[in-house]
């Protein structure tokens, strides 16, 4: 691979996170948190924590609220109210599992 300068990587690493989140927003808002959580070990509320603690770790105030309304692209309730969709019992027990081993004892709603 060709190695790249700090800010080339910045800026493809930046492009791919676009295209995640559109890719979540625009043609798969469907897909629920719970089943990616599930299957990848992180779902948009993962996401808008790390922004968040990007944000923080340079001195940028972002609260959680302020962090997912730019990962869900509009306030969390009216995406919620949208999009998610009530989970069975089978995908609850399998999200606990899969939380505790990716998120541990950070809260995550």
């Amino acid at each position: 691979m060709t190695e790249l300068d700090p800010a080339t990587r910045t800026e493809l690493e930046a492009a791919a996170f676009r295209a995640l989140m559109d890719h979540l927003l625009v043609k798969r808002p469907e897909v629920q948190n719970i089943d990616l959580m599930n299957l990848a070990g992180f779902c948009r509320n993962c996401l808008s924590r790390w922004y968040q603690e990007a944000a923080n770790a340079r001195g940028i105030p972002l609260t959680k609220d302020e962090a997912r309304e730019v990962v869900y692209g509009m306030p969390y309730a009216d995406w919620v109210a949208r999009n998610q969709t009530a989970a069975e019992p089978e995908k609850l027990a399998e999200f606990q599992v899969a939380f505790a081993a990716n998120v541990g004892s950070k809260s995550e709603e």
